[in-house]
């Protein structure tokens, strides 16, 4: 058996790597091509009832590049969820699971505020054989006048209500895929806890205005001269993302031991997940990296997770699953801990209050005080 191989509620992944829900996951022929490529999973692109009121855009896309490199390092969208209808879905659900029998496949389900209509959109789907849900409970910037997507999940009542509403009929795992567009990522995350969701998926896009274009004066992506907000990704993001997934993950350790974490957001290497899984994800989410750069990049995150596990003698995932969440503190106890390590020689070597900044050697005192 693989050392990645991993098991996230009863469900068996060749590897911690899943495809995001997106464009990635949005008919079977892609899924089935992830699935072949060997991701450990694939989350659909997001389902509804009823896709008449998916409309997309285009252009829909706006991406931020380095001044120099010309590398993408973020990515907005203004992306619905499928406007594939649903029908279509549960038959290439079902076709899914009959080509690729041992392929995890997590369907990904946002309705509208009504119980009726999630009870109904989680039956039709395990009865199609998903293995897993996930609720997206957090597109920032789609059908928020329907109480859609973040218009939901940034209320914990209301997302407590749902999650239990899933949970009521639900016979396969479910996930909740949090908003970071809130003050207090923990909240909404407890909620779907209380509910009784088996994990937790974070974070979503981040909402987003990428630029306004100098020459025409337009917000960018551009539709007929006109955009709107939308949900920013890519490398960007993840310091964020790597904070909210620390953030979760310590709930999780002291509230609700057992419940498991899928980390999302800017992950491109096997390097990233590494710090994901060590800050308390069970497993990651790609999207972005897989619109910039393709399927086969699973190959190389593969081989630098399982390099970084040998080089520390890391026999399994499990083995350093929130191993980094103990270093997790807070700044009172970083000033008593450094006062009583820091030698005379340290404590010249670096600015030690406001007023020792002398404004000449400025770039110089900076870097003194950063890491890398």
């Amino acid at each position: 058996m693989s050392k990645l191989s991993t098991t996230a509620d009863g469900l068996r992944l060749a590897n911690p790597f899943v495809i995001a829900s997106g464009p990635p996951g949005t008919n079977a022929n892609v899924i089935g091509k992830a699935l072949d490529e060997g991701w450990g999973a694939v989350v659909c692109k997001t389902v509804s009832l009823d896709a008449s009121k998916v409309v997309n855009v285009y252009p829909r896309y706006a991406r931020l590049r380095g001044k120099a490199s010309r590398e993408i390092y973020g990515w907005e969208n203004i992306e619905l969820i499928s406007d594939r209808p649903f029908e279509i879905w549960i038959d290439e659900f079902k076709q899914i699971k009959d080509s690729h029998p041992e392929g995890i496949l997590i369907a990904s389900i946002m309705e509208e505020y009504r119980q009726d209509a999630w009870i109904e959109i989680v039956e039709r789907c395990q009865d199609a054989g998903v293995d897993a849900f996930e609720l997206n409970m957090s597109c920032p910037h789609g059908l928020p006048e329907r109480k859609m997507g973040s218009a939901m999940g940034e209320s914990p009542e209301i997302l407590e209500e749902v999650c239990g509403w899933v949970m009521q009929t639900a016979r396969v795992p479910v996930w909740a895929k949090m908003t970071p567009n809130v003050t207090y990522i923990e909240e909404p995350t407890r909620a779907a806890l209380r509910a009784g969701c088996q994990g937790i998926a974070a974070i979503n896009t981040i909402r987003s205005v990428m630029g306004v274009d100098l020459e025409t004066l337009r917000p960018e992506p551009t539709v007929e001269g006109h955009s709107t907000p939308g949900g920013y990704s890519s490398q960007a993001i993840f310091p964020i993302a790597l904070r909210m997934a620390m953030e979760i993950a310590t709930v999780i350790r002291d509230e609700f031991p057992g419940r498991s974490l899928s980390g999302i957001g800017g992950i491109e290497t096997g390097a990233d997940a590494a710090q994901f899984i060590l800050l308390g994800a069970n497993t990651v989410q790609v999207c972005t990296a897989v619109m910039k750069h393709g399927y086969k990049i699973i190959r190389p995150m593969c081989e630098a997770l399982e390099a970084f596990m040998d080089r520390h003698g890391f026999e399994s995932i499990d083995q350093f699953q929130g191993h980094s969440l103990q270093f997790i503190t807070g700044h009172s106890d970083l000033v008593r801990l450094q006062e009583s390590a820091r030698t005379v020689d340290q404590a010249k070597a670096v600015v030690q209050a406001d007023a020792d900044w002398d404004g000449d050697d400025f770039v110089d005192q900076s870097d003194a005080l950063a890491r890398g």
